[in-house]
């Protein structure tokens, strides 16, 4: 088998200590010594895989962006149909590794990095794109003449209920998301939202 090199293991501790210790911090306010010293590395050389503190912030993003495009597509594998995919996106957008307090320190913080950082903005850009894709393509054959909204509508509100769940010390509100988000679903496809606690009709 083909010997691994340092460099990516090199690579992959930096990305995890940036998110460690943005996650300590609770802000970007952390510099290439901070991370490289978590990562057990010199800063010379985190400058040299990666350039700059904003290619180690960008790097890091990709790595949670890729992390939760894998956490939706393993709940879209399990989705039978359109209104279940539409709850397999919203269910992995509030799993415990979307929830970790080190990842939503990073998630808060890349927002404010993207209004300055071209690159970060492009990253949420993208993240905001396939999103909002993967649920239209489930509500427009659902509901194809509102489908544009409702995505959208839908988008928002997972983002904006994270946001909430950022700013929450109670270990239920990622769960109390969900239900909410779920019975936004029902109640725009004019369905009869089920009872949070014993799932039955309202």
């Amino acid at each position: 088998m083909p010997k691994i090199g340092m460099e990516p293991i090199r690579r992959a501790a930096l990305v995890s200590a940036t998110i460690s210790e943005i996650g300590a911090r609770g802000s970007l306010d952390v510099t290439v010594a901070q991370i490289a010293r978590r990562a057990g590395v010199s800063a010379g050389l985190a400058h040299h895989y990666f350039g700059s503190k904003e290619q180690i912030f960008a790097a890091a993003m990709r790595h949670i962006l890729t992390l939760y495009a894998a956490q939706v597509r393993g709940a879209l594998v399990m989705a039978t149909c359109p209104r279940t995919r539409i709850e397999a996106i919203i269910r992995a957008s509030f799993t415990a590794m979307s929830t970790r307090p080190e990842h939503i320190a990073a998630w808060l913080n890349f927002y404010v990095q993207a209004r300055k950082s071209p690159e970060t903005a492009r990253l949420l850009a993208i993240y905001h794109r396939r999103l909002q894709s993967n649920l239209h393509h489930a509500f427009a054959q659902i509901a194809p003449a509102r489908a544009d909204m409702l995505a959208r509508g839908a988008a928002a509100m997972i983002d904006g209920l994270y946001c909430r769940h950022a700013t929450g010390a109670d270990a239920h509100v990622s769960a109390r998301a969900v239900e909410t988000l779920l019975h936004y679903v029902a109640l725009a496809l004019d369905e009869r939202p089920s009872h949070p606690k014993t799932g039955a009709p309202s």
